[in-house]
């Protein structure tokens, strides 16, 4: 089977940047998936194979990522040999010189914080911004790349956080934060976890929240019936529950660009 590149092999595509490379895989993904999924019979069995690939995929994009120049792995694994200490098993791939500085820098935590301060002094914009989005990259788990595509387009998806009623009609506790339609909408695996990945992409600074959207009544009606939600206001002697909207950052925006496997 090919891969992207000569004869679509990625690991032979020296040229291109960690971002390129990265898009390139999930395209080759893409392809892959949906031309080996037509050939298995059945459904079930045709989602089992595109699961399986999705991840050997994603293994694949993770071990290419980490094989990227990473100051702060260089230097950790520089100083944790240093001192005897094994850390997460990582090993150097080249001899790293931590900059002395005030105060002992043989701490492996110390050291990476070193490196980083100092690789940063030669990262033009464009290394920087790459960095920046490798980082990400790393960060995200498979549902919520598929959120993060669905919001994509700009399209800002109903949300509600659930909370205890006040005596005086306020809200209380919040029992439940960010519950969506867009993880249905994106068709992601854990649908019960969908409140902590928008929560996660909105950290992550890839979405943002904004007031609720009159015109999406309908879609708010359908989230009201989720079971995370239903669960979340049984859980309350009285619910009240909070309408807002999410739709994609300019963070986000940017990233996607980047990172779009289509482009």
């Amino acid at each position: 089977m090919l891969g992207p590149g000569q004869g679509d092999r990625p690991e032979e595509n020296d040229g291109p940047n960690l971002v390129q490379r990265a898009g390139a895989l999930a395209s080759w993904a893409a392809r892959t998936g949906f031309s080996i999924g037509r050939r298995l019979p059945g459904v079930e069995a045709a989602e089992r194979g595109l699961l399986q690939i999705e991840r050997q995929l994603l293994g694949e994009l993770r071990r290419r990522l980490d094989e990227v120049d990473d100051p702060y792995h260089a230097a950790l694994t520089a100083a944790s040999s240093m001192n005897g200490y094994q850390g997460n098993g990582l090993q150097a791939r080249e001899t790293v010189t931590v900059v002395p500085a005030r105060g002992d820098l043989s701490e492996p935590l110390r050291a990476a914080m070193a490196e980083l301060l100092n690789r940063s002094i030669g990262f033009g914009r464009d290394r920087a911004k790459e960095y920046l989005y490798a980082v990400i990259l790393r960060q995200l788990t498979p549902d919520e790349a598929r959120i993060l595509s669905a919001l994509s387009d700009g399209t800002p998806f109903p949300l509600i956080d659930v909370a205890e009623r006040t005596n005086l009609g306020g809200a209380g506790r919040i029992v439940l934060r960010n519950a969506s339609t867009v993880g249905k909408n994106a068709g992601v695996s854990l649908l019960d976890q969908v409140p902590s990945y928008v929560t996660r992409l909105v950290g992550l600074g890839l979405a943002e929240i904004d007031e609720e959207a009159p015109s999406l009544e309908t879609q708010y009606e359908i989230l009201m019936t989720d079971e995370t939600v239903r669960d979340a206001e049984k859980s309350v002697k009285r619910a009240k529950f909070i309408r807002r909207t999410v739709h994609i950052s300019r963070l986000g925006a940017q990233f996607w660009t980047a990172c779009d496997p289509t482009r």
